[in-house]
């Protein structure tokens, strides 16, 4: 359309490019999804497949944004479904325009889920499409990054603790959601936990970390001494990893100048602390 008549409507766009020298954060929301766990009969408080389904869709992404380092997922009974993708301090994806990075993110997430629930979902058909809205923070350094994820994964145990035991009332002790509510209303995180193993014999800290902890999937690189080397080893570190047979490879490999070597892309799943410096202290690359 340039050298038309018309051309002058371009002038009506805003520029909406995000500050440069910060940390993209971009958070995505399930939008509805209190009635879509509900029309398609999701497992209370945690549905395994619908989480599986959730974390190969936020592979799919970080498989085809090279500037995420990190994304982080929890549910909150299902109402909603949080994802959040931490890209680089250093990128300039889409030149950093604001518009531009969250659209296909959110896009890109969303069709992912739609396109791969037949494969978790495999007795549930979707009756609908789902939706997501997304939105962008700026971080100005890692110590506010940290306290980020730090913050979410708290709010994953908060919320999972209290899903838990109002799920355990009503489905084992037949009391209606009100009466549930009502019995929770006050309580605190050991008052939660002692009435699940006095009353249902279950050990909260037992119960798998991808409900505890949320799903933590980063890039990471690994290097294969030989060619034929299977592409979805890595190292793990002190935390191990989900299994990718089930999660998918989602393997990026780069040829380096060694013949004997190569260095691989790898995104890798993880339920894991990672409140703990540890975590980070491990992974200096994420935040650099």
């Amino acid at each position: 359309m340039a050298g038309t008549k018309f051309a002058y409507v371009k002038s009506f766009e805003l520029p909406d490019v995000l500050l440069p020298g910060t940390y993209i954060l971009v958070r995505l929301d399930g939008h509805g999804f209190h009635r879509l766990s509900q029309d398609h009969n999701f497992s209370k408080p945690n549905d395994e497949r619908a989480l599986r389904l959730m974390d190969h869709a936020a592979r799919d992404v970080l498989n085809e944004f090279k500037d995420i380092v990190i994304a982080f997922g929890e549910s909150d009974e299902y109402r909603l479904v949080f994802t959040h993708f931490l890209f680089r301090k250093s990128t300039q994806v889409y030149n950093r325009r604001h518009a531009k990075i969250v659209t296909t993110v959110t896009s890109l997430f969303t069709s992912s889920y739609v396109f791969n629930w037949s494969k978790y979902m495999t007795d549930t058909p979707l009756q609908y499409p789902p939706s997501f809205d997304g939105r962008a923070v700026l971080y100005p350094s890692p110590q506010e990054v940290r306290d980020y994820f730090s913050w979410r994964q708290a709010d994953t145990h908060i919320n999972n603790l209290y899903n838990t035991t109002f799920w355990a009332l009503v489905q084992q002790d037949g009391q209606t959601p009100t009466e549930a509510h009502a019995a929770l209303r006050g309580t605190v995180a050991k008052t939660k936990q002692e009435l699940l193993f006095s009353r249902y014999g279950t050990n909260y800290n037992s119960l798998p970390e991808r409900y505890r902890k949320g799903s933590v999937l980063t890039a990471e690189h690994t290097e294969a001494t030989r060619p034929d080397i299977a592409e979805n080893s890595g190292d793990a570190s002190t935390v191990t990893p989900a299994t990718r047979a089930e999660e998918g490879s989602g393997v990026v490999a780069s040829r380096s100048k060694s013949k004997k070597s190569k260095v691989r892309t790898e995104v890798v799943l993880y339920h894991c602390d990672i409140i703990d410096p540890s975590f980070w202290g491990a992974r200096p690359r994420l935040l650099q």
